[in-house]
C-alpha cells in the first residue's frame, strides 16, 4: 500500500490529498529516509511523521484494506511517540502566552474613547 494511503487509512490525515502533500513537503520518513507519496509501506517499518510540530513515531503492524474506524487503528500501527514530544507543545503554548497576552498592545478606537471618557469624568 502507498504511504499516503496508509496514513489516510490509519487516520493521521483527514484526506488523502493532505497525506500526499505532507509526503511532498518531506514531513514523512520511512526508516529515516524521506519518501515520496507513492512509496510502498510494508509491515514492521518505522514511520516518522511530523504533524503540528510533533514528530510521531509509528511502527506498521499490518496493512488495512481500506480506511478503518478510530477504534481499530491500533490493530494496524503501534505508536512509539515519546512523551517528551507532547511536552514540547505544552511549553510552546506557554511561551506564546508569555510574549503576547491576548488583548494587549495598541488600544482600539473604542478603548481610546473609553480612556478619554474616563479621564474627562475625573476632571
Amino acid at each position: 500500500m502507498r504511504i499516503d494511503k496508509y496514513l489516510w487509512c490509519v487516520r493521521y490525515y483527514k484526506t488523502r490529498n493532505m497525506a500526499t502533500e505532507a509526503c511532498k513537503k518531506g514531513q514523512v520518513r520511512i526508516n529515516n529516509a524521506i519518501v515520496k507519496p507513492s512509496k510502498d509501506v510494508f509491515g514492521h517499518e518505522e514511520i516518522v511523521l511530523r504533524k503540528n510540530q510533533i514528530n510521531y513515531v509509528l511502527e506498521v503492524l499490518d496493512i488495512p484494506d481500506s480506511r478503518v474506524g478510530a477504534k481499530l487503528v491500533d490493530l494496524y500501527r503501534k505508536d512509539k511517540t515519546p512523551i517528551e514530544e507532547f511536552n514540547k507543545t505544552e511549553l510552546l503554548k506557554y511561551s506564546k502566552d508569555y510574549y503576547r497576552k491576548k488583548g494587549t498592545g495598541r488600544p482600539t478606537k473604542k478603548d481610546r474613547r473609553d480612556i478619554d471618557n474616563f479621564n474627562e469624568s475625573e476632571s
